[in-house]
Order: C-alpha cells, then structure tokens, then sequence
C-alpha cells in the first residue's frame, strides 16, 4: 500500500486496500464509523493507513452480522484500553442469541413451506383451488407470534 507524497493515502487507495467501493469509505463517513480526514495540500484528503485496519474491521463485523450501531460500540470498546474482554464477550453472546432466534424463526417458516408445498401435492386439485394460496389468504400457519 504506497503512501502518496503528501502522506498518507487517497480515498481510492483506502477503498483498494480495504477490498470495497469508494462509496463505502463516504457511506462509513456518515454514519460516524470512519472520520474523514480535513483536506490537505491541494485540497485532497489523505486518509491514515489504520483507515483501512478500520474499514476491514467493520466489513468483517458486517459479515458476522453486526449492525452498524453495534459496530461502532464495539470500535468504541476497541480504542479503550481499559475494556473488559467480558465486555465484548457479552455483546458476541447477545449477537449469537440473536442469531439461534433467526434459525429457529427460518426453521419454522421452512415448515410452514414444506407444508403448504405438501398440501398442494397430496389431492389433486382443479386449477382454481390452490391449497397454497388459500392458506396465505386466511393466514393459517403463520409463523408470527
């Protein structure tokens, strides 16, 4: 990764390094989880390298499914030495208990599915009767609680 000149790196090349699009770098900006550096000689902005430790980061807590809110108490928990790692243990816990919540929820929406699929293969049917659309219609094997 060559540092410009003037020190430091230009958007594209934090983007480059960091495997993601230049408007992620802006869209990361907004919401507070980057800082955009003040515009240097020739009014361009010159990015530290950790910007891209930074956006890496944040895209690899994205894949483990953490919100952006979440992310940035989490890199608020990073940049204090002082932090716990029972701290950041408890937010992974509540993460991983969410993420048993959306298996059990996508289990149950898988059978409801398998169901409804059943039901359409069991009897056959004239073309009007379709036992799929009929449950949809009155709700039945709904899923929300």
């Amino acid at each position: 990764m060559a540092a410009l000149s003037e020190g430091g790196l230009s958007i594209g090349q934090v983007a480059k390094a960091a495997n993601v699009n230049v408007e992620t770098v802006r869209y990361y900006e907004r919401r507070s989880l980057l800082q955009q550096p003040e515009k240097g000689l020739q009014s361009i902005r010159r990015y530290p390298a950790d910007a891209v430790t930074r956006i890496r980061f944040i895209k690899h807590a994205q894949d483990l499914g953490f919100t952006l809110e979440e992310i940035k108490a989490l890199m608020a928990l990073r940049a204090s030495a002082q932090t716990p790692c029972t701290e950041v243990k408890h937010r992974a816990e509540q993460k991983l208990a969410a993420v048993h919540q959306k298996i059990e929820h996508l289990q149950a929406l898988e059978r409801v599915l398998r169901d409804m699929i059943q039901a359409c293969e069991q009897e056959p049917r004239p073309e009007l009767e379709c036992p799929i659309l009929a449950a949809l219609d009155s709700q039945e094997g709904s899923t929300r609680r």
